[in-house]
């Protein structure tokens, strides 16, 4: 037993070891913070579940030990059709994004834990499973936890942080009393990790809009697909698996023909929630991923945006922890990540809304406008920014400080440019400038020497002086280095 097990106390504990509890250990232990994570399942998931990492996840996963073990596994999707029947409404583009990622990655949840768990068994970290949370407790500089593990035994441990990354059934959050505020939506979903023979559209992500409903059809693997659809309200607690018969049924009736389903691999039945908690940090307690958002699978977000809560809360934990950044910077968490986790719950809603109308006239109106805005590219600019997650930002963050007129807004992300590392890589979270390598920028990365890297960046537009967060967002923009010496000393501690 450690010496943070024994009494001592641990600096965070995560409670959930699934992709966004894992993602934040991960990062924290590159960043030298001692961390424990538990989970009370048994295993780690062993069915696709979230299927997909999007461009700006990708982006992230790079400043840590890198996002080529994924894509080496993963299929790239580049377009996503709309159809009805066999004519296609509309194509979403992703290939020109200016992202190193210009796609979808199609990647079981199953590869993606597996992957961030040999991660993490490289870094020195097991996630304990079988162990579960049982009473939270916020102490004098800390939060108390009762863990149980499989055989009964208890054991107190004491943490200065305590992160929920334990799902939508969050034990963290029912213990904080947190309201988890929302609506179960009427319809029924079916879905089917299958085998299909004759899909006509290569990698291509198809949209089917059918008069009887939608019809999403997810390309795995070679010859492997996920088949989504609404059907039909039933009165059961839990919506029924569908059987191979039915999904074939639906292939038929909805979508492009010739489609034969074999060899099912998972099979399930669900109802879609649409739930957020009004805050993100409770004292020394935070919620990320599906305990503090979940919302409607349409736009495949859900998981990404629980990992892109982690990689905002991991640097800013760490340089509180090491006593460099100021404690206000983890007020900044759940403001950025809580307007974040609405955009994602009101875009998913709108689509999903959009893909299961049901009067005709509706119907109609909605294939002309589709078929009519999908062919401007400033709307394919727009939507392939949006499912890829690159136009993501902090438009109002706590954490904005000034900008000039020129070049990208405070709160606004800095796309990776090749051959240079990303900020906040390596082994400290440290801020970029983006500069002329002059006297005055020396001077002031020498009195910053904690919290901003020594490598001068190209400055991101004709004149001035930029400073990134270690996550690549634009922290404040000013013509000389007095403001941005300012701004430091603000979040320095």
């Amino acid at each position: 037993m450690s010496d943070a097990q024994s009494g001592d106390t641990l600096p965070v504990l995560i409670v959930g070891g699934g992709p966004v509890g894992m993602t934040l250990a991960s990062e924290l232990a590159r960043y030298g913070i001692d961390v424990r994570i538990v989970d009370k399942a048994a295993h780690r998931a062993d069915t696709s579940r979230a299927l997909v990492l999007w461009s700006r996840t990708l982006e992230l996963l790079d400043r840590g030990f890198g996002a080529a073990p994924f894509v080496e596994v993963g299929l790239q999707t580049k377009h996503v059709s709309i159809l009805n029947g066999d004519t296609r409404i509309g194509r979403i583009d992703m290939s020109g994004v200016a992202s190193p990622y210009p796609y979808a990655l199609m990647i079981p949840q199953s590869e993606t834990e597996r992957l961030l768990e040999a991660q993490l068994e490289k870094q020195g970290i097991v996630v304990e499973r079988r162990v579960e949370v049982t009473a939270i407790q916020e102490v004098d500089g800390g939060v108390r936890a009762v863990l149980r593990a499989e055989d009964g035994s208890e054991e107190t441990v004491q943490a200065k942080w305590l992160v929920g990354c334990d799902g939508a059934h969050s034990v963290v959050r029912h213990s904080l009393g947190v309201s988890f505020a929302g609506e179960t939506l009427p319809s029924d979903w079916v879905l089917g990790d299958v085998h299909v023979s004759g899909y006509p559209y290569g990698t291509d992500v198809s949209v089917y809009w059918h008069r009887e409903g939608v019809l999403v059809i997810f390309p795995i693997s070679e010859g492997r697909y996920r088949v989504l659809a609404d059907v039909a309200s039933s009165a059961a607690e839990q919506p029924p698996a569908p059987t191979v018969d039915q999904l074939q049924a639906l292939l038929d009736q909805r979508g492009s023909q010739g489609m034969t389903i074999g060899d099912p691999v998972w099979l399930a039945g669900f109802r879609i929630n649409d739930r957020k908690v009004a805050e993100y940090r409770h004292g020394r307690v935070f919620l990320a991923g599906d305990a503090a958002h979940i919302h409607s699978p349409a736009g495949g977000q859900g998981m990404n945006t629980g990992m892109q809560d982690a990689f905002n809360l991991a640097w800013k934990l760490a340089l509180v922890i090491e006593g460099t950044g100021s404690e206000d910077l983890l007020d900044s968490y759940s403001p950025e990540r809580s307007y974040v986790g609405e955009e994602v719950l009101k875009g998913a809603g709108r689509l999903t809304k959009v893909a299961t109308l049901r009067n005709p006239v509706a119907q109609h109106i909605r294939n002309f406008a589709a078929h009519a805005v999908l062919g401007l590219p400033s709307v394919q600019h727009a939507a392939s920014e949006m499912v890829t997650e690159i136009a993501i930002h902090y438009p109002d963050s706590p954490l904005n400080g000034p900008a000039l007129n020129g070049g990208p807004r405070p709160g606004a992300r800095v796309a990776p440019v090749a051959g240079q590392l990303p900020a906040g890589s390596g082994a400290t979270p440290l801020f970029a400038l983006h500069a002329d390598n002059t006297p005055e920028i020396a001077s002031l990365v020498a009195a910053f020497e904690k919290l901003v890297s020594p490598d001068i960046r190209p400055r991101l537009a004709e004149d001035g002086i930029w400073l990134v967060r270690p996550d690549g967002y634009v922290a404040c923009a000013a013509e000389d280095t007095g403001p941005i010496a300012a701004y430091l000393k603000r979040i320095a501690r």
